[in-house]
């Protein structure tokens, strides 16, 4: 039988038709089996997101160990500003991966948005973890002081929270767990907002004019990193609420 011209050939509904009951035949089986956990079936269960992550964290961690261990080595910063580089790098890389396998991804785990801007504060951590040291070594400073040194613990302690509040998102049973974990790092960055002010406030009775330049760049930059800290802590909040 011919087929008028701009018609829909008959075989096409015919094979519409066909595909249409067996879309209705095999529909409540697939919601039979979302009732298992929609989340499960519609999201894959590779966890590579979730392990870069704990990765970047991880690094992020044990830079803010070697940042307390040059304050107390002082005499090791040559040797230090060398490996805290390579350990920037090393975050650097992880990052990377981070954004390629997003671009790769259809389906997430979490949004995003979310995924992107969390991989890139915690790659700021690193980042200004390392300038601070790499000032030190450019300024030429004979030593750290009492404010270096406070500093350089409270970003160590918001680090360490950090990588237990990530270690958290990959399963969220309780966000108020993750969130007493932000809460804490803000708290801690509220502590070196403080310091950064005494410290300020001392260089101008203490320094000459080309240490208080010095010094207080040193400061500034790291309670910045304090400040990514407490960025990081935000989204981790916003994430396990949104997801619990």
């Amino acid at each position: 039988m011919e087929e008028a011209a701009g018609s829909i050939p008959a075989r096409s509904i015919l094979f519409s038709e066909r595909c249409k009951s067996e879309y209705f035949y095999i529909l409540p089986s697939i919601i039979h089996r979302s009732t298992v956990g929609l989340k499960e079936w519609v999201i894959p269960q590779d966890q590579v997101f979730f392990d870069l992550f704990d990765r970047l964290a991880a690094v992020v961690v044990l830079g803010s160990y070697r940042l307390v261990n040059i304050m107390d080595n002082f005499d090791t910063l040559n040797e230090a500003v060398v490996q805290m580089k390579q350990l920037e790098h090393d975050g650097d890389k992880i990052t990377h991966e981070i954004y390629e396998q997003l671009n790769k991804s259809f389906i997430t785990p979490l949004q995003p948005e979310e995924i992107s801007h969390l991989a890139g504060r915690l790659d700021d951590i690193l980042d200004y973890i390392d300038a601070s040291t790499r000032k030190m070594f450019n300024y030429e400073i004979p030593a750290v002081d009492s404010y270096m040194i406070e500093l350089a613990k409270l970003i160590q302690i918001s680090a360490v929270e950090i990588e237990v509040a990530v270690k958290g998102i990959r399963s969220i049973k309780d966000p108020m767990v993750i969130e007493r974990r932000c809460i804490e790092v803000n708290r801690l960055e509220n502590l070196a907002d403080d310091v950064l002010a005494h410290a300020t406030k001392e260089l101008f009775k203490t320094k000459t004019a080309v240490d208080i330049i010095k010094y207080k760049d040193i400061y500034e930059y790291l309670e910045i990193a304090t400040d990514k800290c407490e960025d990081v802590a935000n989204i981790l909040s916003d994430i396990a609420i949104r997801h619990s």
